[in-house]
């Protein structure tokens, strides 16, 4: 290999090296922060306390974010990335319209369900400040609004009402596993909206 090549080579992997560590850091400040907060909540957790338990210097812990609240919004926009995928790859399985639709609804009410376990008020209303919020919900109703279409089309789903309305039925319906005391409540509640679906009976 000539040393033109090699000076090409190095540098490149010398990059993907370091964002890689990057990301690495990054990755352990969220969840040292969202471990910290979960155990002893907003308030009480300071940069010092977060730099201390990742195991890094304060002056790095502000090359990444500013504030505390400033990591736990970049840790919940990771989680609802990470919830979108699963998602869409719940979405794209095998399966009829109507089926896929049922296991997209149970696994957003899940989700609904599970990150709305926090008894901190602070960390809640910091939460719900995110930019990302908005976005997320309007890639959900897509999602849903093209699985009823499909559905709808497979006379799986009732037709006479748009299926960009029933969406928001949905979106708004299981939004309300988050307020529910189990797993099997908010199933339940995946299914009654399911029963708000389904064709209406033929009157011919």
């Amino acid at each position: 290999m000539s040393r033109k090549r090699i000076l090409r080579f190095v540098p490149r992997l010398w990059n993907e090296t370091i964002e890689s560590h990057r990301r690495n850091v990054r990755d352990a400040i969220l969840d040292t922060t969202a471990a910290l907060v979960d155990e002893h909540g907003l308030r009480s957790v300071t940069m010092s306390q977060i730099a201390e338990e990742t195991g890094i210097g304060r002056a790095t812990l502000y090359k990444y974010f500013g504030d505390v609240e400033a990591v736990l919004l970049a840790w919940h926009e990771r989680e609802i990335a990470a919830h979108l995928r699963q998602l869409a790859e719940i979405r794209d399985q095998a399966g009829t319209p109507g089926d896929r639709l049922r296991s997209v609804l149970e696994a957003y009410a899940l989700i609904a369900h599970e990150s709305h376990g926090h008894d901190d008020a602070a960390l809640e209303a910091v939460l719900h400040r995110g930019k990302h919020l908005p976005r997320t919900q309007q890639q959900v109703h897509r999602m849903l609004k093209e699985l009823i279409g499909q559905a709808a089309a497979s006379a799986e789903a009732r037709s006479d009402v748009s299926p960009d309305e029933l969406a928001t039925y949905c979106l708004h319906a299981v939004s309300a596993a988050g307020r529910l005391p189990n797993k099997a409540a908010a199933r339940r509640l995946v299914a009654v909206t399911l029963g708000g679906l389904r064709p209406p009976p033929s009157t011919g």
